[in-house]
């Protein structure tokens, strides 16, 4: 292979439903016209970002890489920590094994990053403790001189989490990396277009601004690195691809409620106290799990029968919003938890959410993903251009198991473990 640098672009919640209009934009036009791509790229279950982003660096199912929810099972907290650090990934990843090989790497706003050994990493966490700051925060867990060149540099460019100024201060962010450091890996996480859905719903007008954005940071991306010498025809590869994409929602399905009400979730001044069962969301699809620690054999069979007959009536009125239930033997099938009792795929429209009364729920969402991979109109996408890419070739259909190996061959890596297959149809 020829290509001695790759740029990983994620337009986090960009889906296949998209592809006939952002491929009529300028930039993602041209980019696609030297490209080769696929528009219907299945993702993992649950279809969330953290879970996604690890199965792109490793090539392997979140039941594999333990990435199996954006966030942790904690109860107890009222705003419960993420998978952020690398430390939760089970085995290696790309950059794992580019670092090894001694290239260097940066990583922007990256989800399961954190406290890793990229080189140049602004890793993607928030403060979530009364004693911490954002600054500290980031400072721990990511290269701190980088860090603050950049908040120096471009930090004028944030408002906090909201969009698009965040994307706005990372596409700064990367840019200027780019000229100065000339990493050898890159991996870039962009989130606006994820928000606004969130926000606004699929096909919003504020959605479709969004991906308009996103097509002047890729022509902005394309033009810098013309200027810096770096050819996507003789050394350098730029993969943009999506995580998952998004369905519109309208109803919120309150699973802990119930548990709460059967007297499985002890609760006091409003906190989780206790729980033998306590569901865990991932917006479009949901785990239960039974607590193994202080409960009897017996009385966790008797708790998981108990539950199943409330869920199989439950599915069976529409209204409640539940499409299918999976055993924890069929969750691990399809790449999920294995350590679950049961999983719960939401009917069209709904999704879940973890709060025990629709008061405490902090918004609503009008969009959101986490579904099973498999459902129509719900395909992310992938393209690449560089010196070893045909242009022109389509491929029909791929995993996000996929993309890893392809990018490890990309740059003459191994990728050890990965389940998905190197898209050789796309070399030259």
């Amino acid at each position: 292979m020829k290509s001695k640098r790759l740029i990983v672009i994620s337009l986090d919640a960009l889906g296949s439903t998209d592809f006939e209009m952002f491929s009529q934009l300028p930039n993602f036009k041209k980019f696609i016209d030297h490209a080769a791509f696929c528009r219907q790229v299945r993702s993992v279950y649950p279809s969330l970002t953290y879970p996604a982003h690890t199965t792109i660096v490793t090539g392997r199912p979140p039941a594999e890489h333990g990435i199996v929810n954006n966030i942790l099972i904690q109860p107890e907290r009222s705003s419960p920590d993420w998978f952020w650090q690398r430390k939760y990934i089970q085995g290696t990843t790309l950059y794992d094994e580019a670092l090894k090989k001694g290239m260097q790497v940066a990583a922007l706003l990256w989800p399961v990053t954190a406290k890793s050994d990229i080189t140049w990493n602004l890793p993607e966490i928030f403060a979530n403790h009364r004693w911490s700051n954002q600054i500290m925060t980031s400072a721990a867990n990511g290269t701190l001189g980088y860090q603050l060149t950049l908040n120096r540099k471009f930090g004028s460019l944030r408002d906090g989490i909201r969009q698009p100024a965040l994307d706005n201060f990372v596409q700064a962010s990367m840019n200027y990396t780019i000229r100065t450091y000339r990493p050898d890996m890159m991996f870039v996480h962009l989130t606006d277009l994820d928000t606004q859905r969130h926000h606004f719903g699929v096909h919003s007008k504020e959605a479709h601004a969004a991906i308009e954005r996103h097509d002047r940071r890729v022509g902005e991306l394309m033009h810098l690195l013309h200027r810096c010498g770096m050819s996507v025809k003789r050394d350098t590869t730029v993969v943009l691809l999506g995580d998952h994409s998004q369905l519109d929602v309208q109803n919120i399905i309150l699973i802990n409620r119930f548990l709460r009400e059967q007297g499985y979730i002890r609760v006091q001044h409003g906190r989780i106290t206790d729980w033998k069962a306590y569901c865990q969301n991932c917006d479009g699809s949901a785990y239960i799990y039974i607590r193994k620690n202080g409960l009897e054999k017996s009385e966790q069979i008797r708790i998981k029968n108990e539950i199943y007959d409330w869920l199989c009536a439950m599915k069976n009125d529409p209204d409640n919003g539940i499409a299918a239930i999976y055993s924890s033997k069929k969750a691990k099938e399809l790449g999920a938890d294995p350590e679950c009792t049961f999983m719960l795929e939401a009917r069209r429209g709904f999704y879940f959410q973890n709060e025990l009364d629709m008061g405490e729920i902090p918004e609503v969402q009008r969009a959101t993903h986490g579904f099973h991979p498999g459902r129509k109109d719900y395909q992310t996408v992938f393209m690449a251009v560089g010196p070893d890419i045909m242009p022109g070739v389509e491929i029909e259909e791929m995993s996000l198991m996929d993309e890893g190996p392809t990018m490890a061959e990309i740059m003459g890596l191994e990728l050890p473990g990965a389940k998905g297959k190197v898209l050789r149809e796309i070399f030259r």
